[in-house]
């Protein structure tokens, strides 16, 4: 599946979430911990959903597309053209992992 192949709700909900990824509060965390879990959750962590009782209503059904999206895609979000913005996340999240993503 290509990013153009994706619905438009599925490319928005996920650019909404990159953003909010990007930010330094706990739902920014609980939002990357989430996207995180799907690019690589061997080496980013696996996702505690108990963790998205924290954030927004609006947060939420963005988090609910995309976990819809990466199941419907088969494939992790590199193939939809988003390495980076995940490496970014990482760097911001996860930088003992480095650019080895």
């Amino acid at each position: 599946m290509r990013s153009e192949q994706m619905l438009p709700a599925e490319k928005q909900a996920l650019e909404n979430l990159l953003k909010h990824a990007q930010g330094a509060t706990d739902q920014s965390r609980c939002v990357a911990d989430f996207l995180l879990a799907w690019w690589n959750p061997s080496e980013c962590g696996k996702y505690d959903m108990t963790t998205a009782w924290g954030v927004d209503d609006d947060i939420m059904e963005d988090m609910c597309v995309v976990f819809r999206l990466a199941s419907r895609a088969h494939s992790y979000p590199g193939k939809l053209g988003y390495e980076k913005q995940f490496a970014a996340i990482i760097r911001e999240w996860r930088p003992e992992l480095g650019e080895s993503e």
